[in-house]
Parts: structure tokens; C-alpha cells; sequence
């Protein structure tokens, strides 16, 4: 098979690879419909994360059971699914608690952005449609194997209520797919933080209420006259730096919630300083198997539409182009047809 691999920062190829094959009598092979590029791909691109030595890349994804381990049970050949970028097996003390993206056996897929992919844990990661759906549900589906989800998390953790303000911090595919998530909880205003005038429009379309395009404490002091100079119930931090995580914490109110998801590159928090901010934080790796049943029937139906967020689409084979189109702020999110 074809797939992505990352040799060094700016350098991802295209290139042959070992079919999977069944390790494990729990393990099912799928063959890929649609994949992406992350945004947290981009930490390795940029060289922020290192990269020691070749391999694949990629974590989201929707496609076809090929076949199946002896133990696998509720999936057969020819089901359309859609997993999480956590393995889990669905039935140990974590799972059952809701932590799926904490499972005791846990694996963190990497290879995704490929042609067939193999799936550890199978009955427990993926979730199958009833029918295959149409090519056109397909983008959202994709959506909810991380970003969705993840968004999802991000208003979870924040304590996101009926009638609540609401601020998301960051405006990648993430960002935008948590003001879905923040609409869809019943937040009353949303205030989305963003500079770029094409992410402003699709998170109003999502939703937003307010758009901010400051940042750090000016941010932070454009949060607080929105506010009554209060701050936020719940502020949803969706980057993942040093700047963005402060400016989630300074814009929420005494006793309101921060939900972090974005993943954390020298980030550092001052526990007396939090201590007396009475505000609450919560976060990590975003259990999206928990979330994946009801997400994936509000995308069918028609309710959220987090497909949006792919802005570029691109064989797969041009996987290199759509890292480079995110990396220069071209695209918001490259979705991948093999």
C-alpha cells in the first residue's frame, strides 16, 4: 500500500509501505475512505516536535472493514466506521468511567494517512454506520474521529450549560468544531477568538455570537468587557501554547472552567495563581469514543455539520501539499481521498 511518512521537519512523503496485517485476534483491518491532515501534525512538520527517525503519519480516520481478528465481535467485512485516534477496548475500568482515550490498553494511532490501516482493539475503537452513508456525510464523519470529538471535549471539560457564555480560544478545525459543541450544549453567547477573517465566518456560522480578535491580555481585557468585566462560565482553549492557555484561564470568571485540549508545547501553570482564581481546569487526550454514537447521528441528520472545516481537499498522494497549505495558514484542515 501507499502511505504518508515523515522524514524530517518539512519533509513528508508519499511512499510505498508493508500492508497491515492482523497482529492480534482482536485487530481489524479497514481499508481508508477519507483521511486528514491535524493541526497537532504540524508540531513534527515544524520540527517542534522531533522526529528521530522515518515513519507514518496520521490519526483520523473513516473507511471499509476489510477483515477482522477471531475476536472481534460486531463488526463484519464491508461496514462503514469510524474510530477514534485513542484505541480502546471499551470494557476496562476507564472505558466504563468515560475515559475511553485512557484505556488501560491504549494505543495512539500514527498511521492513518495511508490506504489500509490496522485498527488494535477493534470492537471498542470503532463505531459502524447502519448503512454505508453517502460521500457527502463523509467530511463529517472524518470530523468526528478527533476534531469533532475533541471539540466536543473541550465544551465537556468546561462545564459548557444552557444559557451560558462560552469562549473559545483558538480558531483551527478544533476551535471551530468546540463553537459547534458550545452551540449544540445551549450556550447562550459564544465568543470566538480569531484573526482571520475566512475562520471568523465559519465559526458565525457555527454559531459565534461575538467575534475577538485580540490576543494575550488584550484578549483577555476584550473577554472581560464583554462580561461585565466578570469573565467567561466556560472558556475553551484549543491551541495548546504558553500564550493560549493564559489567556484561557485570565478570561474565565471565578468559579467558570477552562476545558483544555489543545495538546501542551511549554505550557506552565502557577499553582497559587490558579489556586486563587477559583476557576476550574480539565482536560487531555479527548475520549472521543465516548462521544462517537451521538456525533455521528447529528452529522447523518443533518443537526452539525463539522465537515466545514475541510477547506482543501487533495488525493492522497499530495499529502505533502496539504501539510504545506496548513503550515502557511492556506488551509484550515486538507482532507485526504485515497
Amino acid at each position: 500500500m501507499r502511505g504518508a511518512v515523515i522524514h524530517a521537519p518539512g519533509d513528508v512523503r508519499f511512499e510505498t509501505l508493508d500492508d497491515p496485517k492482523i497482529l492480534k485476534p482482536t485487530d481489524a483491518i479497514i481499508r481508508t475512505a477519507v483521511t486528514c491532515v491535524c493541526g497537532s501534525d504540524l508540531w513534527p512538520w515544524r520540527g517542534l516536535d522531533a522526529t528521530d527517525e522515518a515513519h507514518p503519519m496520521g490519526h483520523e480516520y473513516a473507511g471499509f472493514v476489510e477483515e477482522v481478528g477471531a475476536e472481534v465481535t460486531g463488526l463484519r467485512p464491508g461496514q462503514f466506521v469510524v474510530g477514534s485516534f485513542a484505541t480502546s477496548d471499551n470494557t476496562c475500568r476507564n472505558c466504563r468511567n468515560g475515559f475511553q482515550s485512557n484505556c488501560l490498553h491504549r494505543e495512539f494511532l500514527s498511521t492513518c494517512q495511508a490506504e489500509y490501516i490496522r485498527i488494535p482493539d477493534a470492537a471498542g475503537t470503532l463505531v459502524a454506520t447502519d448503512d454505508v452513508p453517502d460521500e457527502r456525510f463523509w467530511p463529517g464523519l472524518l470530523a468526528n474521529s478527533d476534531v469533532m470529538g475533541t471539540g466536543w471535549w473541550a465544551a465537556d471539560a468546561a462545564r459548557v450549560k444552557p444559557g451560558s457564555t462560552a469562549v473559545v480560544v483558538g480558531d483551527g478545525a478544533v476551535g471551530l468544531c468546540a463553537v459547534i459543541a458550545a452551540k449544540e450544549m445551549g450556550a447562550e453567547r459564544i465568543i470566538a477568538m480569531s484573526r482571520h477573517e475566512s475562520r471568523q465566518k465559519l465559526a458565525l456560522e457555527f454559531g459565534a455570537t461575538d467575534v475577538v480578535t485580540e490576543r494575550g491580555e488584550d484578549g483577555v481585557a476584550r473577554i472581560k468587557e464583554l462580561t461585565a468585566g466578570i469573565g467567561a462560565d466556560s472558556v475553551l482553549e484549543c491551541v495548546g501554547t504558553a500564550q493560549s492557555m493564559q489567556q484561557a484561564l485570565h478570561s474565565a470568571r471565578p468559579g467558570g472552567s477552562v476545558g483544555f485540549v489543545g495538546v501542551p508545547h511549554d505550557v506552565a501553570i502557577d499553582g497559587q495563581e490558579l489556586f486563587f482564581s477559583h476557576v476550574g481546569l480539565r482536560g487531555g487526550p479527548a475520549p472521543v469514543r465516548r462521544y462517537l454514537p451521538d456525533l455521528i447521528d447529528r452529522v447523518l441528520t443533518g443537526r452539525i455539520d463539522p465537515g466545514k472545516v475541510f477547506d482543501l481537499t487533495l488525493p492522497l498522494e499530495q499529502v505533502a501539499d496539504g501539510y504545506r497549505a496548513m503550515d502557511e495558514r492556506r488551509a484550515v484542515k486538507t482532507l485526504l481521498k485515497p
